[in-house]
């Protein structure tokens, strides 16, 4: 017999008013009025896009039958709040790395497509993608191509997902799982030729092509603009280009502002086995521009001799600190010179993502669209009292010293969104030897980011698809209270069996946030709710993400 309750009680909640991360209703959404919603007119021309306000019912997607825009708030399960499910946390996926691939193609279009079908099926709530420069803008200076992201930002919007559009001022190519090869623009490897000091360098001087020295952010080293100008360009240029679609269908801006699109320098690259885990890395300050700031800094801090390299001490990328001079366990790193050095590394650093995202944030004011920056998860060493992989890429954290909280204010500063990486790792299953512990640097950021007032998202640093690594995930988004979550990566392994099933489950979980789905703000009397209805309508949803994940994977 089913039980049925009447209620005249209102079950309200109050709405969590501050996420930037804003959720655009979709069709399988829970709409704010308790009645059936008649099927929208068909949408106004695109120059005319109205924003969506949650009073409001969406228009169906382009493609989708109007009879599908037409449901029962009821059915619909937990009420949205600003990008989340009530308690939850919204999950995005990322795209191949050549989704869009060097010569400008948009790759696999029928796989991509049937993908965004099941993944809106699984209740995700859209997809990340690289927007690279080496790519848009490869004809040359201030001549970009658009046209495979718009057809790509099309099908994200027919298949009633939402965007994270990742501005890639980086290469690809020579990192953890870098499969492809897209290089800066061909103009700008030609400015490199013929300066290289435009680009990171070692002591041994190795240069680095990932991304161009943040030493020159301000210096017209580009055929007459500074890497600003040209990032602050590029950038406009994606607002023109896609300005009826931001803040609904693109929700999110991820600045890229170095190596993998991360806050950091690109201390630890994989190339040509420069690089090997659990290695410290090595310090990347020895372009003539990162000289010239270094040797001024040390004139303006009396000493002088400070300035004349980066420290002699500090070992090579794959040994280990206790090897070192300056990254033992009393080292050179905890002396007056050292504190001194790494201050001014760590501080450049900082700049370069102010500088960045100031412009990010004078582009994209005011379109609705919410900006975030990536930290990297560098968690090897960190139970060491110097955390010397931390402090050759960047960021001066040790035993006595915060270094995300510098971060975490910048960011609060331009109101950006935090997003750090190994979310799904635990400290038991790291090597001793290498003194890993991501739990506790989790936690540590978490608490920087919750300090500073910012926003806390997150991403898996490797590819997992086992129930650990899930489960893990979960506990920590529950603890840090994330915004979002962006797993990495869709591909045809996503999709294949019980990948596919603990993947759903996952997505299932980070939605309810351990609680029962809420019932909807408008509910305030008198309402008939089975119970088990929402469970039920879950269960029913389950064999058609399990069909159409199938004939996604053959689509690959």
């Amino acid at each position: 017999m089913a039980l049925t309750l009447r209620s005249t009680t209102s079950f309200l909640s109050p709405v969590d008013p501050t996420s930037k991360l804003l959720h655009k209703p979709g069709v399988d959404d829970a709409l704010p009025c308790c009645a059936a919603v008649p099927a929208a007119p068909h949408a106004a021309a695109p120059g005319r896009r109205l924003r969506l306000v949650r009073a409001a019912a969406p228009a169906p997607a382009a493609g989708r039958a109007p009879a599908e825009a037409a449901e029962l708030l009821h059915a619909g399960g937990a009420v949205h709040e600003h990008g989340r499910a009530r308690g939850g946390v919204p999950v995005y996926v990322m795209l191949p790395l050549d989704t869009v691939g060097p010569g400008g193609q948009l790759s696999r279009q029928r796989a991509v497509a049937a993908s965004l079908m099941a993944l809106r099926g699984a209740g995700v709530e859209g997809v990340m993608v690289d927007v690279w420069w080496g790519v848009v803008e490869r004809e040359g200076p201030g001549r970009y191509d658009w046209e495979a992201y718009a057809e790509l930002v099309r099908m994200v919007e027919r298949a009633g997902l939402r965007l994270q559009a990742v501005m890639s001022f980086h290469q690809c190519g020579g990192n953890v799982g870098d499969t492809c090869n897209i290089p800066l623009p061909p103009w700008v490897l030609e400015e490199m030729s013929s300066n290289p000091d435009i680009v990171y360098t070692d002591r041994s001087g190795r240069r680095n092509p990932e991304y161009i020295s943040l030493g020159c952010d301000t210096l017209p080293v580009l055929k007459g603009r500074t890497p600003i100008q040209v990032y602050t360009d590029y950038m406009r240029s994606f607002r023109e280009r896609f300005r009826d679609y931001l803040g609904n269908v693109i929700a999110e801006i991820q600045v890229g502002m170095g190596p993998c699109g991360e806050l950091r320098y690109p201390s630890y690259p994989e190339a040509n086995g420069t690089w090997r885990f659990p290695g410290i890395g090595e310090f990347q300050c020895y372009d003539k521009y990162m000289r010239a700031s270094l040797e001024a800094a040390a004139v303006a801090a009396g000493h002088e001799e400070w300035g004349r390299g980066g420290p002699h001490d500090a070992g090579e990328y794959k040994q280990m600190p206790e090897e070192t001079g300056f990254f033992r366990h009393d080292g050179t790193w905890s002396t007056e010179y050292g504190q001194f050095f790494l201050e001014w590394y760590s501080g450049m650093l900082l700049e370069h993502g102010d500088r960045v995202l100031a412009a990010a944030e004078a582009v994209f004011g005011g379109t609705g669209a919410t900006l975030s920056a990536k930290v990297a998860g560098i968690h090897w060493h960190y139970g060491t009292r110097s955390h010397a992989a931390e402090l050759t890429a960047g960021y001066y954290n040790t035993r006595h010293r915060d270094g995300y909280a510098p971060i975490a204010r910048m960011l609060a500063k331009r109101g950006a969104v935090l997003n750090f990486t190994c979310m799904e790792m635990k400290d038991e299953q790291q090597p001793q030897h290498a003194s890993c512990s991501p739990e506790q640097l989790v936690r540590q950021v978490k608490a920087a980011a919750s300090a500073a007032g910012v926003e806390l998202a997150g991403e898996n640093a490797l590819e997992r698809y086992d129930e650990a690594a899930f489960s893990q995930v979960v506990s920590t988004a529950r603890g840090a209270g994330l915004a979002a979550f962006t797993y990495l990566r869709m591909n045809k392994t996503l999709f294949d069996g019980d990948n596919w099933r603990e993947f759903v489950s996952f997505v299932r979980a980070m939605a309810d946030g351990g609680t029962r789905p809420a019932l909807p703000r408008c509910d305030t009397g008198h309402s008939d709710l089975y119970v088990g209805f929402l469970d039920a309508a879950k269960e029913r949803k389950a064999p058609e993400a399990e069909g159409a994940a199938t004939a996604t994977a053959a689509a690959w």
